[in-house]
C-alpha cells in the first residue's frame, strides 16, 4: 500500500508540477497575482484551453531563450572547473563511496553577478531586465529541457552508472520521478552540484535582480522591492558560503538525481522561489523607510541563525566534538552505523546548542527568512505567499523523512537522541512523531 502511494504521487507531481510552474508566472504577470481571476477565467474558457495557450506558445521556449540558457550554463559548467576553491569530499554513501567536489560555489557567485552588473548595466549588452521580458519562454524551455534530462539521467543511472550507488525499483515512472543514482556525474561534472546548487540557486539572484530593474524601468525601484530582494541576495549568499555544508544535506546524501530534485532545480526554484519578486514588479508598494528597513533587519537575522545552527553542527563534526558550543563542552552522542558495504561508520549527533533545542531547529530561521522577504507583497493576494506555504510543508515533511532515515540508520543511538531532544522543530510544542 505504501508503495503504491508513493508510485501514484510520483505520478501526481510528474503531471502537476510542470504546467503549475507555467501558471505561476502568468498569473503574476498578467493576472496581478490573483487565483480567483485564473478560476475565472479557467470557467469561462476551460482549464486546458487556457493551459494551452500560455504553455503552447512557449512549450519549446524561443531561440533567444535557448541562447539565454546556453550562455548561463555553459558558463557556470566553466566556473564549476576552473574557479579556485578547495578539495571537499561529502559524506559516505550507503554503499561506501565518498564524493568529492571542488568547493568554489563562493569566487562562482561572485563572478555570476559581476558579469551580470557589467554586461547589462554598464557594457549595455542587453537590458537589465531581460529575464523579466523572456521569462515564459525560459520558464517553458527550461521545463522541455528538463523533462528530456531527467529522462537522460534515468536511462544513465541504468546503463551507465557513476558509481555502485544506483538501482531500480522496476517502476518507469516512479524510477523516472526519484532518480536511478545518487551521484551521477558526465564529463566528470557532478550533476547535482550543477542542477541544485550552480544552476537552480545561481539563476535565482539574477532572476530577482532582473525582476527589480524590469519594476526600476517602469515606475522606479521601490522600497518594497528593495528590501525582498536584499534580504534574498542575503540568503543567497549565505548559500553559497554554506555551500559545503548543503552537499552533506539530505538532498544531496538521500535523495537520487531524478525529477524530484533536478526538475525541481532547474525550474521549480527560478519559477516558485523567485513569485514574491515576480509580483511586486507590478505592485510597486511604498512601505516607507522604518518598515522597509525592519524587514530587511529581521530577514537578515533569520538567515544567520539559520547559518550558526549549521555551522555549529558542521564545526562539532569536523573537529570531533573538540569545540565549545554555547561556551560549554557540546553533549554528543556516538553514533555507530553500518553502511550496506558491511563498514562500520561513527557520526557524531549534537545535542546542544542550536541543536538542543529541537532536532530540525534551523528550519524555524529558515522560513522565517522566506516570511520577511515574502512581507512586502503585503495581503492583497495568497498566491505571492504561496513559496512560504510550501516551504513549511516541505521542510515539515522532510523532517519527518529524516526522523524516520536516522532512525533507521542509527537505531538506539537516534532513540537516545531523540529522548535528550524530544521536539521535531519547534521546541516544547511540535509533536515528537517518530
Amino acid at each position: 500500500m505504501k508503495d503504491r502511494l508513493k508510485k501514484s504521487m510520483a505520478v501526481f507531481l510528474i503531471a502537476l508540477c510542470p504546467p503549475s510552474a507555467m501558471l505561476m508566472w502568468y498569473t503574476m504577470t498578467a493576472l496581478h497575482g490573483s487565483v480567483l481571476e485564473m478560476g475565472r477565467l479557467m470557467a469561462a474558457e476551460g482549464p486546458f484551453t487556457v493551459l494551452w495557450n500560455i504553455w503552447g506558445p512557449v512549450f519549446f521556449g524561443t531561440p533567444a531563450a535557448w541562447v539565454i540558457i546556453g550562455i548561463f550554463a555553459g558558463t557556470q559548467l566553466l566556473f564549476m572547473r576552473v574557479m579556485p576553491g578547495k578539495e571537499f569530499r561529502g559524506p559516505v554513501t550507503p554503499k561506501g563511496n565518498v564524493p568529492a567536489y571542488r568547493a568554489n560555489g563562493v569566487p562562482s557567485f561572485a563572478a555570476t553577478m559581476s558579469l551580470f552588473v557589467l554586461c547589462s548595466f554598464v557594457l549595455d549588452l542587453f537590458p537589465p531586465a531581460i529575464l523579466y521580458d523572456r521569462f515564459g519562454e525560459l520558464l517553458g524551455a527550461m521545463n522541455f529541457f528538463s523533462l528530456v534530462f531527467c529522462l537522460f539521467l534515468y536511462f544513465k543511472g541504468r546503463f551507465f552508472p557513476s558509481s555502485d550507488d544506483s538501482g531500480v525499483t522496476g517502476n518507469f515512472i516512479f524510477d523516472y520521478y526519484w532518480g536511478t543514482e545518487l551521484y551521477p556525474r558526465v564529463l566528470g561534472w557532478d550533476v547535482k552540484m550543477f542542477t541544485n546548487c550552480r544552476f537552480g540557486m545561481m539563476a535565482w539572484p539574477l532572476i530577482i535582480v532582473s525582476f527589480a530593474a524590469a519594476q526600476h524601468r517602469t515606475c522606479g525601484l521601490s522600497d518594497s522591492m528593495a528590501a525582498a530582494v536584499a534580504v534574498q541576495l542575503v540568503y543567497i549568499a549565505k548559500f553559497f558560503w554554506w555551500e559545503t555544508g548543503y552537499l552533506a544535506s539530505m538532498d544531496i546524501m538521500h535523495d537520487r538525481a531524478g525529477f524530484y530534485i533536478c526538475w525541481g532545480c532547474l525550474v521549480w526554484v527560478p519559477a516558485v522561489y523567485t513569485s514574491q519578486t515576480l509580483y511586486l514588479v507590478n505592485h510597486p508598494y511604498r512601505l516607507g523607510g522604518l518598515i522597509a528597513d525592519a524587514i530587511f533587519i529581521l530577514g537578515v537575522f533569520a538567515v544567520t541563525v539559520n547559518y550558526l545552527a549549521d555551522r555549529q553542527r558542521q564545526r562539532v563534526r569536523a573537529s570531533g566534538g573538540d569545540v565549545s558550543v554555547w561556551g560549554k563542552k557540546p553533549r554528543l552522542i556516538e553514533a555507530e552505523y553500518v553502511t550496506d558495504a558491511g563498514d562500520r561508520k561513527t557520526s557524531l549527533l549534537l545535542a546542544s546548542g542550536w541543536w538542543g533545542l529541537s532536532r530540525h531547529f534551523h528550519y524555524i530561521p529558515e522560513i522565517a527568512a522566506a516570511f520577511f522577504w515574502t512581507l512586502p507583497v503585503l495581503f492583497a493576494d495568497l498566491l505571492p505567499w504561496f513559496y512560504v506555504i510550501f516551504l513549511t510543508i516541505l521542510l515539515t515533511h522532510r523532517s519527518v523523512r529524516d526522523d524516520r532515515r536516522c532512525a533507521l540508520k542509527y537505531g538506539k543511538y537516534w532513540d537516545e537522541y531523540r529522548r535528550i531532544v524530544p521536539n521535531r522543530i519547534i521546541p516544547r510544542f511540535f509533536p515528537r512523531g517518530g
